[in-house]
């Protein structure tokens, strides 16, 4: 019986090994904005109880991006914006089971120093809405709140044709810039233009993402523009909307300092 339970024991942690996973990053200034560089790897690079079909990838606890283990590397890497700070927690959580079944739940993380002088500095916000006419005769309306940053929460809600993108928190990507032949005010706000991506749920089903550009040109908004692609984020083929950099002919987008910044 001890050399059965010892045996038992084993096996039991060679299993726990073969389902794990670590995670590596680095923080790097790319011009004025700061990178992390992260790498995520399963535990045994050689077999297939180490693939995993959703690996989640979370700067200080949010999501940001997210990856697969498959063979024959069973690791993926990627890169993201820093948030503000002098340092980050990265971390890599398995999602879905593995590849012989095993549950998935397990997590690593590393904590990476941030250079004051590059990272990503959430100066800014956008807000409002507006309507635009697509290339085929669909009103587009949308409503939203998105800072400059990837920590405070966010909001944009598209509707078209009967079909709706709600996009609420899970911002992954976003920069944000001022345009010198862009006049933005009033009011003042350090930025004219927003370009990011966030998942979301179209028509209440989860797994989309989308890619946005929001540009504040002044009042009364007619001169605002703002771009809109949503598609199946397991499939990017599979695109639900699509509208080009165009005009709204309705509402307005709103450039802002945050709060913490106003002047």
């Amino acid at each position: 019986m001890g050399a059965l339970a010892i045996a038992l024991q084993i096996v039991t942690a060679s299993a726990a090994l073969a389902h794990s996973l670590t995670v590596t990053a680095s923080a790097v200034c790319n011009g004025s904005t700061g990178v992390i560089n992260y790498t995520a790897t399963a535990w045994d690079t050689t077999s297939v109880f180490a693939q995993n079909s959703r690996i989640d990838i979370l700067v200080n606890g949010v999501v940001v991006a997210t990856g697969a283990f498959v063979l024959p590397t069973n690791s993926f890497s990627g890169s993201v914006l820093a948030p503000t700070g002098t340092s980050a927690t990265v971390s890599a959580v398995a999602v879905n089971n593995w590849g012989d079944g095993y549950p998935g739940g397990q997590s690593a993380s590393t904590t990476v120093a941030l250079s004051t002088d590059c990272s990503q500095v959430g100066t800014g916000r956008f807000t409002g809405g507006g309507s635009q006419i697509s290339v085929g005769g669909v009103r587009i309306t949308k409503g939203l709140t998105i800072h400059c940053d990837l920590l405070l929460s966010n909001n944009l809600e598209v509707n078209w044709n009967g079909h709706q993108f709600h996009m609420e928190d899970h911002i992954t990507t976003v920069q944000c810039s001022d345009d010198p032949n862009i006049t933005q005010a009033p009011p003042a706000a350090p930025l004219d233009t927003l370009v990011g991506i966030g998942i979301g749920r179209y028509d209440n089903v989860d797994g989309y993402t989308i890619r946005f550009t929001l540009i504040d040109a002044g009042e009364p908004g007619s001169s605002d523009s703002a771009a809109l692609l949503i598609y199946e984020t397991a499939n990017p083929a599979n695109v639900v909307l699509n509208l080009p950099l165009t005009h709204l002919d309705g509402g307005n987008l709103q450039a802002h300092y945050d709060q913490p910044h106003k002047k």
